[in-house]
């Protein structure tokens, strides 16, 4: 063996133990391992995100016939709060229209109670199931201020 052949080796020797693992690393780096695809493929996005909008469409859908087709959901169901009263702080009075029967329920945290039943008056006004009053106008006011502002 030459005297360079010598060197050459004693100098491999001796970097792999001054750099240890980084000279295996550095020693690896040279054979290139081959390329591996990535897992995540733009066809197997397309199907999660299909997988979602079906997901999402079928909540939907199970919602609309829950509103549709469930009997006291809603102004249109069964029930109908004709109107109600804060008496508390976590109570409050409440005037429930079932059929032509007006009912007078006092409500708590923890219990609702009947107080009074009437029959429907004829002069009845109906369901409030939008907001009336100054805070009808009000928010009008403020509706109209951010169209005009876009």
């Amino acid at each position: 063996m030459s005297r360079l052949a010598r060197a050459l080796g004693a100098c491999r020797t001796a970097s792999w133990l001054l750099l240890g693992p980084a000279a295996g690393l550095a020693h690896a780096a040279d054979s290139s391992p081959p390329v591996v695809a990535s897992p995540v493929s733009f066809l197997s996005l397309l199907q999660v995100l299909f997988a979602l909008l079906i997901v999402l469409g079928a909540i939907g859908l199970f919602a609309w016939l829950m509103r549709r087709f469930v009997p006291g959901q809603g102004a249109s169901g069964i029930l109908k709060v004709v109107g109600g009263v804060m008496v508390g702080p976590k109570e409050r009075l409440v005037v429930v229209e079932v059929g032509d029967t007006w009912l007078l329920v006092g409500v708590a945290a923890s219990t609702v109670t009947l107080v009074h039943s009437m029959p429907k008056p004829l002069h009845a006004p109906a369901s409030q199931t939008a907001p009336t009053g100054a805070f009808q106008r009000l928010l009008g006011q403020a509706l109209g201020r951010a169209r005009s502002g876009q």
